[in-house]
């Protein structure tokens, strides 16, 4: 059999922040500029949301906190009728985490067998069932849910929806960019996403009400970043004086600032953005041709900014070891089943979803970055399959 060795270890990411840019950030931060938070946020802020397509955004210190202010920004700005929401299966711990931490009575949907987003028959009879008020989806790798079908039912039984698109930074399903399609959206910029700011995230959002609500959250609850109108309007209403408004919170607030520092990294990573995706999209292109009798994913995207490729297959120990050796890195496919995992089993209970269950046994993803040329992907894919026994989605996917 044809040895596959790749030339040198392939890793699931490498650093997006290149020397050229830590040294300016360097030179930027000896020039005495402040580090915490100021202008270059907002300009970051401004830049990402033009580069979104979205009206308004909001940076705070990681992807996880981007979903918690989302989540609770939805229900301090009086968005929700009641405490019911529904959460993927397939998804990410800090997805569901604050919905549980904040007392949501949570309900898991299954996964649908091809793009690994929400299976639209569970999510159906989910809405019929428990009329929830609210919705948080995940899009799996970078693939699209079934986004159109999915804010029908929304828009049909009054659900809103929320969208953590931080594996999918860059795709464009429908002409719109993925976390564009709902109430708002979030995004990672750890290390291994599509763009690092050392830690790091955004929420993205066209509801100028939730966005302010946000601005407030993020920095305790007080009211000094709002616009003046606003902020004029919460110290009329509560006879607050100029004075005692520097420490009057409005909300109970977090503190889930990110750095100006941060955001000057940031905005040099914005200028090579669209070429990460590019590069993402064309190893997806070449793993599936190379993977061809593997599961793959599919979805309804204009652009697939793959976060990494994600399949199935019977013997995933003996993959992972193969691999390995190979100095080849992989993971489980993100979280498998949430409702298998410690932390909901002790809040909820074991719960069988069956397309989730697969996911969870057999799932795997392979390394996709933008440092990764053709002829990695085919190492890696050569190597894979020189072990790998594929599994299928069962009779689901078809």
């Amino acid at each position: 059999m044809k040895n596959f060795q790749p030339p040198r270890p392939i890793t699931l990411a490498q650093d997006t922040i290149s020397l050229r840019e830590l040294q300016q950030t360097a030179d930027w931060m000896m020039a005495g500029n402040r580090l915490t938070k100021a202008e270059e946020t907002v300009a970051f802020e401004e830049e990402f949301a033009a580069w979104m397509g979205s009206k308004h955004a909001v940076f705070v210190n990681s992807g996880s906190s981007a979903n918690l202010l989302m989540i609770y920004a939805a229900r301090e700005a009086g968005r929700l009728r009641n405490n019911k929401v529904i959460a993927p299966a397939v998804s990410w711990v800090t997805t569901v985490s604050p919905l549980i931490q904040f007392g949501f009575d949570v309900r898991l949907c299954d996964c649908d067998p091809v793009n690994l987003g929400l299976d639209l028959e569970h999510l159906e009879q989910l809405c019929k069932d428990e009329a929830p008020a609210m919705l948080i989806l995940v899009h799996v790798l970078g693939h699209a849910n079934h986004m159109k079908a999915i804010q029908d039912i929304c828009d049909r039984y009054d659900v809103l929806l929320l969208e953590d698109s931080c594996e999918a930074l860059g795709s464009v399903s429908g002409g719109r960019k993925l976390g564009c399609h709902g109430a708002a959206g979030s995004f990672s910029f750890y290390y291994g996403h599509h763009i690092s700011t050392i830690e790091g995230g955004m929420v993205v959002t066209d509801d100028s009400e939730l966005h302010q609500v946000m601005l407030s959250l993020r920095s305790h609850g007080w009211s000094r970043d709002l616009n003046p109108t606003l902020r004029d309007q919460l110290q009329l209403d509560h006879n607050i004086d100029d004075f005692r408004n520097l420490y009057t919170f409005y909300y109970a607030g977090f503190n889930l600032r990110s750095t100006d520092l941060q955001a000057f990294i940031g905005r040099q990573q914005i200028l090579k953005l669209d070429d990460i995706c590019r590069v993402r999209a064309r190893n997806f292109d070449t793993y599936a041709e190379e993977l061809h009798g593997y599961y793959s994913q599919d979805s309804e995207t204009d652009l697939l900014s793959s976060f990494a490729y994600g399949t199935l297959v019977e013997n995933r120990m003996d993959v992972f070891e193969h691999l390995r050796a190979q100095q080849i890195e992989c993971r489980p496919l993100i979280c498998g089943n949430i409702a298998r995992h410690p932390f909901w089993i002790r809040h909820y209970g074991r719960e069988v979803l069956p397309n989730a269950d697969l996911i969870h046994d057999y799932g795997i993803y392979l390394p996709n970055h933008h440092n990764l040329s053709t002829a990695d992907v085919l190492s890696v894919a050569g190597t894979f399959k020189a072990v790998a026994q594929p599994k299928t989605m069962r009779d689901r996917a078809a």
